[in-house]
Order: structure tokens, then C-alpha cells, then sequence
């Protein structure tokens, strides 16, 4: 997990060691104070450069020791903005080891999202490449900004937490499987006060987990299920999230076709976001507490691999007659959230790389949130604090009668529509939100859902602070989610 460590300074980016110094400017027609740099005006103009969003470009000046880049904000200057541009420019510097920010007017508020946006920009994987990764910058530091003594602290472990998801991701299957996973997230807690319950298969089927056997009991690497329990002695409101685990998904005798098979090494992205961001409230220390499910299975074909037409019963005794084998990460949620909802939290978030649909409907930059109406709004302010895209889509009453199976309570996957597949989704994984009590008439616990698979991937151009490949999303707007989450008072 290559990723810059993170510092601010009050002093001016020339009086520091760094091998380039970096400047963030507003579009030059907003008239942005250059007079630091003498000549750059000039030599901007010779460029070109007028400061526009995505723009990047080294500066040659006379009489510089250090090396100087700049990247523009655009007219905007928000938040979002300034980490975009500091992401985009430290991915197009390259192999450096210090970067030294400025970024003139910039107050202590945008501090954090440029030093979010540099470290998101600076991440590189450890490949397996016989000669090594080539990686980006070491060092980065916020200069000439007077911010809180804990905001290099803060943007770090929300980096780290991103970094997280796409070493996970990246892995490739062969080395992660069902148990690696579980074993690497309690070794990725052992340091933090957090409580870690990993369930074997043995343990999965004494106790009922059926949606999580059945998609795993064709893979000769069992699954797992991971309990994460992070509860500070002050937590105000109690947030669950579960993750889809699938750490390789075949889809199972529904078999895929070769091309839509690569990749599918992603399928534990939702997982992967779970365990980062409990890590990461432990690590910050929010007062909230934050309880993670990771739902863990290989979905692979074999002679006893869960066949289209069984019929499992999962955790709540819910029997679902299993259609399409490759609508299985509804079947693992399902598991996972009845095991949420036993300890009534204040909220339920899941989080998965569901289905294509939601690449259909919304493609490839905006998450699809489906849920309750009060946590759904508190999740997209946060993901528009955070710079983060997210769009809302209904859960239609009129659709729930095609949940019906003739032979069992629910079936898993509408055989030959394509209409509304991610809806129909939502609408399955709701039947398995419990109530805020033991009550039979009680309410059911708030929850949101978070259908990722159009956006943790980038198949693309690298944009912004976002590399091609894994992104991490929505990592950022689950941290902000949980750290600020209040329940509704009643």
C-alpha cells in the first residue's frame, strides 16, 4: 500500500526540501495573487495555461533550485475542485520522491481536500512485476496554509483507508481467497480497539448463514463470514455495514461469459470498503460506533455447486428458490443483513458491486442509493461533502409481487426481463432489514443501499484524484456518513 505521507506546514514551499514545488491556481481570470513567483505570469501566458479545472503543466523559471508544476482549479475553487487538481497533478508528476503544495488563497477548510486529493493521486500498487512498481510521490506537503495541528492526520487515514480497498482489489484471487480475506482484516484491526468474530464454514452452518453457504459450497476455498466491532465507550448512534465478499465470482454454474469474467477478482469490493472504513473510524476515533459484516464466498461451478432452480434458507429462514446463480450477492447480503439487524443499530448500510444494471442506469461515476428516506438523504449530503457522485432510485411498490416464487418465499432474479434488475435487487435485499426491536410491529431499522458495481471500477481515462482501474469509491462518503450519522429522534 505505496501511499505519500501526508504533513502541513506553515512555512513557504522554497524555504522546504522538496524535489518540486506544486502550485494549485485558480483560472487566471479570476486574478489569482502570483506575485511569489516572479515570471510565472509570463510564462504561463507563453504556455497557454489560463488555469482551467484538469489542466497541468511544468514551469521552467529562471533562478529556481526547485523544479515547479502547476495545475489548475478552475473557476469553481471549491473543495472538490482543489482535489481533483491536486490528484490529477501528483499522477502526472510521476516518479518523484517530495512535492512541495502551494496553493495561494487557499484557506485552512480546503486544506484537507487537497492533501486527500495528493495522497489519492499518489497511490501505487506493489505489483508483481519482476522489476517493481514504479512509485509515485513519498513525501507530500500542504505549505503556506495555517490548518488544524490533526488535518494531515485526518486526510491520511482517509487515504489509507482508500489505499486499503485497492490493494484488497487488486490482489488477485489466487492470493485472496474466502480465509485470506478474513484473516487479513483481523490483521489489519490487530492494532485498533477493534472486536473481530470470524465464522468458518462449520460455524456458518450451525448457525443458519444458508444465502452464504450456498454460493460458496462450490469452491474448494470455503467461505467465511467476518464480524468487526469497533464501540467507543461515547458512541452516540450505532451504524452497521455490510459488504459484499465475493472474491471471485464465476457466476457460479450461471456460468459468465470469458469476457465478463475478467475482473471479477473486484466482486469483494463492498467487503473490502466495510473493513476500511471501520478501520478507519477506530483510527479517528469517531464517536460512533461502527459494526462491519464482510460476506465472504468463491462463487465457482463444480458437481456441488447450487443449482438454478435449489431453494436455500438463510439466516431469518427466509427460503429463496435461486434462479440465476449469478445474482449471488444478494444471497450473501441477505445472510449478513439479518445478522445486522439482530443487534438493532441506528442504521444499516450495504455496500456492493451488485449488479450491471446500475452501470446501465447511471453509468460509470455516479453510485445507485436505494433506501430508507431519511439515511438516504444523510448519505448523499455526505457524498456531496466529499465530492463523491451518488444518485437516489425508488424502490416501486408494483415490483415487489415479481419477488414471489411459486415453490418458496422469494426468488432471486427475474429469468428473461432486464427491466429495473438493480431495483429488484434493492427491493430483495430490503425484505432482509429487520425491525428497530424485538417487536412484531415495530418499524424497520433505517438503511441504505449502496449498488457500486458502475463505480468501483474505472475502465476509462484516469480523471481527477481517480486512477484508471480501482477507485475506491465511496470509501470516503461511508467515512463522512458514519462520523456525522445522527439518529432520527422520534
Amino acid at each position: 500500500m505505496p501511499t505519500p505521507v501526508l504533513t502541513v506546514d506553515s512555512s513557504l514551499a522554497t524555504d522546504l526540501d522538496a524535489d518540486v514545488e506544486l502550485l494549485l491556481i485558480p483560472a487566471l481570470d479570476t486574478h489569482p495573487d502570483l506575485t511569489a513567483w516572479p515570471g510565472l505570469a509570463a510564462a504561463l501566458h507563453a504556455l497557454g495555461a489560463k488555469g482551467a479545472a484538469g489542466s497541468f503543466a511544468r514551469v521552467p523559471l529562471a533562478g529556481r533550485a526547485t523544479a515547479l508544476a502547476v495545475a489548475g482549479v478552475g473557476s469553481r475553487a471549491d473543495a472538490k475542485s482543489y482535489r481533483d487538481a491536486a490528484g490529477h497533478a501528483i499522477r502526472s508528476l510521476g516518479e518523484v520522491t517530495s512535492v512541495a503544495i502551494s496553493a495561494p488563497g487557499a484557506d485552512a477548510q480546503l486544506a484537507s481536500a487537497i492533501l486527500e486529493g495528493a495522497g489519492l493521486g499518489g497511490y501505487s500498487f506493489a505489483s508483481y512485476k519482476k522489476a517493481g512498481s514504479k512509485q509515485r510521490a513519498q513525501r507530500i506537503v500542504l505549505a503556506g496554509v495555517d490548518a488544524p495541528a490533526d488535518t494531515a492526520v485526518h486526510a491520511q487515514h482517509i487515504v489509507d483507508a482508500v489505499a486499503l480497498v485497492k490493494d484488497l482489489v487488486i490482489t488477485p484471487a489466487d492470493r485472496l481467497g474466502p480465509a485470506d480475506l478474513a484473516d487479513r482484516a483481523a490483521a489489519e484491526t490487530a492494532s485498533l480497539p477493534i472486536e473481530v468474530t470470524i465464522l468458518d464454514e462449520v460455524a456458518l452452518a450451525e448457525q443458519g448463514f444458508g444465502g452464504i453457504l450456498g454460493v460458496g459450497v462450490g469452491s474448494e476455498r470455503p467461505p467465511r463470514f467476518v464480524r468487526l466491532d469497533y464501540a467507543p465507550a461515547d458512541a452516540v448512534a450505532h451504524v452497521a455495514v455490510v459488504g459484499k465478499g465475493i472474491t471471485f465470482d464465476t457466476g457460479g454454474l450461471s456460468l459468465k461469459p470469458a469476457a465478463s469474467m475478467v475482473g471479477m477478482k473486484y466482486d469483494m469490493c463492498g467487503a473490502a470498503i466495510a473493513l476500511a472504513v471501520v478501520r478507519a473510524a477506530a483510527q479517528l476515533e469517531i464517536d460512533r460506533r461502527v459494526t462491519a459484516y464482510l460476506c465472504i464466498a468463491d462463487n465457482m461451478p463444480s458437481g456441488i455447486a447450487t443449482r438454478p432452480g435449489d431453494v436455500l434458507t438463510l439466516l431469518d429462514g427466509t427460503t429463496v428458490e435461486v434462479l440465476n446463480t449469478d445474482a449471488e450477492g444478494r444471497l450473501v447480503l441477505g445472510d449478513g443483513l439479518v445478522a445486522a439487524s439482530r443487534e438493532h443499530p441506528d442504521v444499516i448500510v450495504d455496500v456492493a458491486t451488485l449488479t450491471g444494471a446500475i452501470t446501465v442506469a447511471l453509468g460509470t461515476r455516479y453510485a445507485g442509493v436505494m433506501g430508507a428516506d431519511a439515511p438516504v438523504a444523510d448519505y448523499l449530503a455526505a457524498a456531496e461533502r466529499t465530492g463523491e457522485l451518488a444518485w437516489r432510485l425508488p424502490l416501486p411498490e408494483y415490483m415487489r409481487e415479481e419477488l414471489d416464487s411459486p415453490i418458496a418465499d422469494l426468488q432471486n432474479a427475474k429469468i428473461g426481463d432486464p427491466a429495473g434488475g438493480s431495483l429488484f435487487a434493492g427491493l430483495f435485499l430490503e425484505h432482509f432489514i429487520g425491525r428497530v426491536s424485538d417487536a412484531e410491529d415495530a418499524p424497520r431499522i433505517p438503511w441504505v443501499h449502496l449498488d457500486i458495481a458502475g463505480v468501483g471500477m474505472n475502465k476509462g481515462a484516469a480523471f481527477g484524484a481517480t486512477d484508471k482501474g480501482v477507485t475506491g469509491a465511496a470509501v470516503r462518503s461511508l467515512i463522512e456518513f458514519v462520523s456525522t450519522y445522527t439518529p432520527a429522534v422520534n
